[in-house]
């Protein structure tokens, strides 16, 4: 039996709302623990919507959070295809379902996520256009890319991100064509800059994908509801089957939007402004996850990090803040790759522009080094390529500010742990 005295709400049934609900019961919690989210599957994680499940390795049900049953044997009151219509601060509920079911919060968590932006051109309507966000748009995507590898068809990716390049591979391995349309001069050139953004480039290269860097699509052309080709504003045209749009992620800020909540500036990556404890400006509300833009000290920002390990610990995080723990969400953001025989981690921050130095430690030829951001000889992101076991040291690196000598830092029979001491 649960103890009704209080009642913490969970929106959003992500990996951050499922690890919230599970951190709130392991930390004791005996009030009631309701968890809305607007998809009829149970909490899954997403990495491999795009990696493990998009291949054919891994099930389906691996990608779940917790089995089924663990909802009800933890006392965790879950609504699932239901959506939340409004918040209502003065009177602390919120309104979900068709039926407008209310329900009182003393403690509110959105975790909502984000959504994919949309192509705004002509021709998104066909039915061979594609977005990667959900366990139904992975599944989706699976039979498409079966079908196209089995009868040489072609794919069109918009963007050259970590989703478009995943699902590029994804495409190759099943043996479909595949053009990659990006506005950069280089694969995610965002992330890690003209310096390393080609080792990418090169390897999808070598695996048969086509680049068209420095365009953007401006129309889908199809006939009967089928996609037929992609134009870019170059005047080139690609024949395509399918297309996906694979050009980022906004945060769902509707509900906190609505509700008057104070949002960050589009320059941090929009989303919910938290504080170090991932509280809105409302005490008795928290953000956490892909929605939430946090203080990040150690770069002397905000940032909104919209991948896997952030959900992973900012769900806890905020359930334990909303538990009255003391907590501080400084998290060095972290996510990882995996793309044919290239895997890789990526620790820290560090947007082109922000770093005066790039240093490599072993072959980027041969893709198996380690390479270093920095900015007056101090490290803000380490980058692993199939080199493993040196994600702690490299974020020691990172945390400690401190100036290391980059002869040292390149060398590669020079510990990490060494420098990171």
């Amino acid at each position: 039996m649960v103890d009704a005295d209080q009642t913490f709400v969970i929106v959003g049934g992500g990996l951050a709302g499922a690890k919230a609900a599970e951190t709130l019961r392991s930390e004791g919690f005996t009030g009631r623990v309701i968890l809305i989210g607007d998809e009829r599957d149970h909490p899954y994680e997403r990495p491999p919507l795009s990696k493990g499940y998009l291949l054919g390795k891994e099930e389906r049900e691996s990608v779940f959070v917790h089995e089924p049953a663990w909802y009800a044997q933890n006392d965790i009151e879950l609504h699932l295809g239901q959506t939340v219509d409004s918040i209502d601060r003065a009177a602390k509920t919120v309104h979900f379902g068709d039926d407008g079911t209310q329900v009182h919060y003393d403690k509110l968590l959105l975790a909502t996520g984000a959504e994919p932006r949309r192509l705004d051109i002509p021709g998104t309507e066909l039915a061979g256009v594609h977005h990667l966000r959900r366990l139904a748009h992975a599944e989706r995507l699976k039979g498409v890319l079966t079908s196209l590898g089995r009868d040489n068809g072609h794919i069109v990716i918009a963007g050259a991100g970590w989703i478009g390049l995943e699902v590029a591979a994804a495409a190759r391995t099943y043996g479909a064509e595949v053009t990659v349309v990006e506005p950069e001069p280089t694969p995610l050139y965002g992330v890690l800059g003209p310096e390393l953004g080609n080792v990418f480039g090169e390897l999808h290269r070598e695996h048969g994908v086509r680049f068209h860097f420095g365009a953007r699509l401006t129309e889908i052309v199809g006939q009967d509801g089928m996609v037929l080709a992609a134009r870019t504003d170059d005047g080139e045209e690609h024949l395509a089957h399918d297309v996906l749009a694979a050009i980022g992620a906004a945060p769902r800020i509707g509900l906190a939007e609505a509700a008057g909540l104070q949002l960050a500036e589009r320059a941090h990556g929009g989303g919910v402004t938290v504080d170090e404890r991932l509280c809105t400006s409302d005490p008795d509300i928290f953000a956490a996850g892909d929605v939430a833009c946090f203080p990040l000290d150690l770069f002397g920002t905000r940032l909104r990090v919209e991948h896997w390990a952030n959900a992973l610990n900012g769900g806890p995080a905020a359930a334990r803040a909303m538990l009255g723990r003391d907590v501080v969400y400084d998290r060095v953001p972290y996510f990882f790759t995996d793309q044919y025989d290239l895997g890789m981690e990526y620790s820290g921050w560090a947007p082109p522009g922000s770093y005066d130095e790039v240093v490599i430690r072993g072959d980027a030829g041969k893709r198996e080094f380690i390479a270093f951001w920095l900015k007056e000889g101090r490290v803000l992101a380490g980058m692993n390529v199939n080199v493993w076991d040196v994600t702690d040291p490299i974020q020691r690196l990172i945390r400690s500010q401190a100036q290391v000598n980059t002869e040292d830092l390149a060398d590669p029979h020079i510990s990490l742990e060494t420098l990171a001491s």
